[in-house]
């Protein structure tokens, strides 16, 4: 149960954080324009009328405003630079005194080195 509830406010969290909402309400709006456009003209005006952006509906100036006072309330922080404390000398690096190359273990590869079975398993003969 906890778990399905935490899975659901990830996904709300997620579509408020893209903006997803703002989409889904665009073509609420879109859908209601068209369907009110087609019974008033033909298929090509009422498609044309509802897209141009010249004869937006209620809603469509509600989610424009909305996405306009969602951006405005978008605190932009300033960028911070990072700062650290000043060295009293300059960093010197020294490198090792011994160097040796170790080996890597890998399993994988030494099973893809390794010869097949003799003979063949009867699984492979058909």
């Amino acid at each position: 149960m906890f778990a399905r509830s935490g899975k659901c406010l990830v996904i709300v969290a997620l579509v408020l954080t893209t903006g997803l909402h703002w989409t889904a309400l665009q073509t609420v709006a879109w859908t209601t324009m068209l369907a009110s456009n087609l019974s008033q003209e033909s298929f090509g005006k009422a498609v044309a009328k509802t897209f141009d952006g010249e004869h937006p509906c209620c809603l469509c100036k509600a989610i424009a405003a909305g996405k306009k006072s969602e951006k405005k309330s978008e605190v932009v922080s300033p960028s911070l630079k990072l700062e650290y404390p000043p060295f009293a000398q300059k960093a010197v690096l020294f490198p090792p005194s011994a160097f040796a190359w170790q080996r890597l273990n890998d399993l994988f590869a030494d099973a893809l080195s390794a010869r097949p079975p003799l003979p063949p398993p009867r699984s492979l003969h058909a």
